[in-house]
């Protein structure tokens, strides 16, 4: 729905994310590792995850770091909460409890410092 409230179709969806990065090979191994994919990087250095049930993420270069918070990130839904968190930090995330400190869900950071959640699984309802 719309802002005026009228009802909006679109002829398309979301099939992948762009994330600047300055290591595109190393942080996309990260989410591959992650997400149970794999990582793929062209003779440019780029690089693309490929993850059963979940959008792509291209892993773009850039020659800066990141600096500031997220302004979008990933939420990631787990089927043990527990578990997902420390296979997370694990493969290399950081805490981020500067951001979110909270029992629902966990902020994390990916090696280079991008934002993303872990979910407590979904109560049926």
């Amino acid at each position: 729905m719309t802002q005026d409230g009228t009802d909006f179709s679109p002829a398309w969806h979301a099939v992948t994310l762009a994330v600047d990065s300055v290591d595109p090979g190393a942080l996309a191994r990260f989410w591959a590792a992650l997400l149970g994919g794999t990582a793929q990087v062209d003779s440019d250095g780029d690089a693309t995850v490929l993850a059963p049930n979940s959008l792509t993420i291209d892993f773009l270069r850039v020659p800066e770091v990141k600096t500031v918070k997220n302004r979008l990130h990933l939420d990631l839904r787990a089927v043990s909460y527990d578990d997902a968190v420390a296979a997370a930090l694990r493969l290399g995330a950081t805490r981020a409890d500067d951001i979110h400190d909270g029992g629902e869900w966990q902020v994390l950071r990916d090696p280079e410092g991008h934002e993303f959640c872990i979910l407590r699984p979904s109560v049926a309802r």
